[in-house]
């Protein structure tokens, strides 16, 4: 049936735009075809009569003789709809608002939905009466469909962005391959990259060694020490030096059956698989599980191809500062006692900690020297910086001073030659040292100090006291001494008492960032006092609870002398 207007309503005016356009001919910028599925509609307030025209009617999805002017339209606007459209018709007709627009949703005949968008003008009379409302209503599904996915882009593009900055944060601060792992199962990056577990393997000897293995409780025996030639993904990527990424769980089943294996029983339904490649050559591979299905959009394989880049740089300047510390270590070790000797009298313990961060060791020691006439030398020192040359000149002072105490020469010239010795060795470098003479027959103790820190004592009743020393400048440091010496290096002497422990140490037991070196010293007493009777087990206390939480960036030498003339077993 035909539908008229009420009388004196006059039909709208179509609008100038085309209700339907030619397919082949672009709908304008940023338009596409949908979006000119548009049609006008004229509402006439007081008799609530609303004429759609044909092109409105399509619009709807109604035939002209479903439609009886009612603004209901024929139920194809849900309650809740229609409701909101009227609350903002009469909010514009109370604040004097011209025009008005808005999305909302209708049911179409299959029982779909469809978003459509309207745009009214309000016309008034001369008294500012609006009773008139005309405007157009077009399809806006596909763009409002559109700006869904605009949106979920730049979430995705927001989260794996963040994710890559934050694993890059921490990847800048890792100096070790553990490190480096500890940084991509960081739980809230893998979060955001909507990976449920990582691994990690790097190329050694011909083979892929998985070094971690993500959150999943994964191990894959095969996995730790994989031919390059094997079917797994890891060993796939390393061998083409391309991406792979693995789309559904039948893809994982299809092409990696030894890796399926030991996976089919997880919640895994993809993966991304990437080389780690520096300088044209590959060093490991990146693997990362995910329990979604389907594939890798083009934002998110640029983002992992450059986070595989960024993890390459840092596992190779991990695996360079660990050789490195090796080999500085190595040197470092094997310039000091392979072993502690015996000494009849005295119960001995010393405890050594190396830097840790690559090359950066230092040059302390220690040394325990077994003299005629049942005495005892005990030395620590520290050559000043932090490399191997460091190293290599600690080794060759540790020698000269072993030498010329061993040779017989008092303490205070022992110390004035071996400061010779470094001086006219071709370094600029100096070194603090103390060396202490033990009779272990009488308990008689001289001490001399080259800019080092004072010794401690603990007393028998369990007291910590520093032994007040003279001292003189570090070793090397030009200062008028000859090779018979003494005069410049003071000699100190005390007794000690029996049951008493003698100790000396390096700066690296007691500094700590933030604090001043008497806070340092204070905790180091404390820490002797309160510590357990036995020797070695106050070594390891004094090493653990204070030399732990000190720098941790310095080397640390200790050396522990308990005086027991009558010793028995403890």
């Amino acid at each position: 049936m035909s539908v008229e207007p009420p009388p004196g309503l006059p039909l709208p005016e179509r609008p100038e735009e085309p209700r339907r356009s030619d397919p082949h001919r672009p709908a304008g910028p940023g338009l596409t075809l949908a979006y000119n599925r548009m049609g006008s509609f004229d509402i006439h307030i007081p008799s609530e009569y609303m004429h759609l025209d044909p092109a409105a009617l399509d619009v709807f999805d109604l035939r002209p003789d479903e439609y009886d002017g009612n603004m209901a339209v024929a139920n194809r606007v849900p309650p809740e709809e229609l409701g909101r459209l009227d609350t903002l018709i009469r909010r514009a007709l109370e604040n004097g608002t011209d025009v008005y627009g808005a999305y909302f949703r209708i049911r179409c005949r299959d029982g779909s939905r469809r978003w459509l968008h309207t745009q009214g003008h309000l016309v008034r009379d001369t008294e500012g009466t609006a009773y008139r409302v005309i405007g157009i209503v077009r399809d806006a599904t596909r763009e409002l469909d559109d700006a869904a996915k605009r949106t979920e882009f730049v979430e995705t593009r927001r989260r794996l962005t963040g994710m890559v900055r934050r694993i890059t944060t921490l990847l800048a601060r890792a100096t070790t391959v553990a490190e480096v792992t500890d940084a991509l199962k960081d739980a809230e990056a893998l979060s955001s990259l909507g990976a449920v577990s990582v691994m990690l393997g790097v190329v050694e000897n011909g083979r892929v060694h998985t070094v971690t293995e993500g959150r999943l409780g994964l191990y894959v025996p095969e996995l730790q020490y994989a031919r390059i030639d094997a079917r797994f993904p890891m060993s796939e990527v390393v061998r083409t030096l391309r991406p792979r990424y693995i789309t559904s769980r039948e893809e994982f089943r299809r092409h990696f059956p030894p890796l399926w294996h030991h996976i089919q029983h997880l919640p895994v339904a993809s993966g991304a698989y990437l080389p780690l490649i520096v300088q044209g050559r590959t060093i490991g591979a990146l693997g990362m599980l995910y329990s979604r299905h389907g594939g890798f959009t083009g934002e998110e394989r640029n983002l992992l191809v450059t986070l595989s880049g960024s993890i390459a740089q840092s596992l190779q300047r991990a695996m360079f500062f660990e050789q490195e510390h090796d080999l500085a270590e190595s040197l470092q070790r094997a310039m000091l006692p392979h072993r502690v000797p015996d000494v009849p009298g005295a119960r001995i313990a010393v405890r050594y900690r190396a830097a840790r961060a690559g090359r950066d060791i230092g040059g302390d020691w220690y040394d325990v020297i077994p003299l005629p006439g049942g005495r005892v030398g005990l030395m620590i020192g520290d050559v000043q910086g932090h490399d191997t040359d460091a190293a290599a000149v600690m080794g060759q002072l540790r020698i000269a001073l072993w030498a010329y105490v061993s040779e017989g020469h008092p303490p205070a010239t022992a110390m004035a030659r071996a400061s010779t010795f470094l001086h006219e060795l071709d370094t600029d470098r100096f070194a603090t040292c103390t060396y202490a003479e033990v009779d272990l027959s009488t308990g008689a103790l001289q001490i001399v100090r080259a800019g080092h820190l004072e010794p401690m004592v603990r007393c028998a009743d369990g007291s910590c006291v520093v032994v007040d020393t003279e001292g003189g400048l570090p070793l090397g440091i030009a200062n008028g001494a000859d090779r018979r010496g003494g005069a410049d290096y003071p000699v100190t002497r005390t007794t000690l008492a029996p049951g008493e422990t003698f100790l000396i140490h390096t700066d690296g037991l007691v500094e700590r960032p933030g604090a001043t070196l008497d806070e340092g010293l204070d905790r180091l007493a404390r820490a002797v006092r309160d510590g357990p009777g036995g020797i070695q087990e106050l070594a390891d206390g004094l090493g653990d609870t204070v030399g732990e939480r000190g720098g941790g960036g310095d080397d640390m030498a200790l050396l522990l002398m308990r005086w027991d003339p009558a010793p028995h077993d403890t």
